[in-house]
């Protein structure tokens, strides 16, 4: 196995370990709590290795001003924000491009799977908030914030779940952290719904080969299952721990 190597860290090993010590398909560990904010109609956190996102939701509630409200559907409204102590470097408190940025591509992952005729002239709200990055933001606000739509009851066709694969070198990897994220040869952020098999999000930075380009995408729904497992899981222990009390 080839040591692939940038600013002398090693991304991986010649025994195929990366820089965490884990395997190329093996997952970060991961934590998912449902239910976690009294005054949210919906919420969830989800931790993924250093990586701690919080989603709450509102809603649907009436849309102000009502000229932007919408006759046959809902309007799903998302904001992505960065709290200053979730990176090393403090970030600055006002919304960054990047965060604009990532409010509109997580929205646009999680739409497909709300039904919004459900609920016309009326809005919901979905806010994110990551209190520590270390890779994998993106998706691990799309796992939070789809748990927090179920949890706030808001009808869907199915939870979105949502990984990153990508390359080192030659060698496929699933769940990038923030090393392998800035340093690899390729990120490739996708978002699925399992019960229909809808993808939702599909975005690469980097480039692959056909051979690996295909492997990366088996690998992903692969992965993707498994965590939408976790994520039912997650609302099971709410509503069964609901039940008991």
């Amino acid at each position: 196995m080839t040591i692939v190597t940038k600013d002398n860290i090693i991304l991986l090993n010649e025994k195929g370990r990366r820089s965490d010590g884990r395997k190329w398909n093996e997952l970060r560990p991961i934590s998912m709590v449902v239910g976690v904010l009294e005054r949210a109609d919906g919420s969830a956190i989800v931790e993924t290795g250093g990586t701690k996102v919080l989603a709450a939701v509102y809603g649907p509630k009436e849309m102000y001003p009502k000229h932007l409200a919408m006759p046959d559907r809902a309007i799903l409204r998302v904001a992505y924000r960065m709290t200053s102590f979730s990176v090393e470097e403090r970030k600055k408190p006002h919304p960054s491009r990047r965060e604009i940025e990532l409010s509109k591509v997580i929205k646009e992952a999680l739409e497909p799977a709300v039904i919004l005729e459900e609920f016309p002239r009326t809005v919901i709200d979905v806010y994110i908030l990551v209190l520590q990055a270390d890779g994998g933001t993106r998706v691990a606000s799309i796992n939070a914030a789809s748990l927090a739509l179920a949890d706030a009851g808001i009808p869907m066709k199915g939870l979105v779940t949502a990984i990153a694969v990508g390359r080192l070198g030659n060698q496929v990897i699933v769940d990038l952290n923030d090393v392998e994220d800035k340093y690899g040869n390729a990120d490739m952020p996708i978002a699925y719904i399992p019960s229909t098999g809808e993808i939702t999000l599909f975005q690469m930075d980097g480039t692959m080969s056909p051979d690996l380009f295909d492997k990366c995408l088996e690998v992903a729904i692969e992965t993707l299952n498994k965590i939408h497992e976790m994520q039912k899981e997650a609302l099971k222990r709410k509503y069964l721990k609901n039940k008991k009390d």
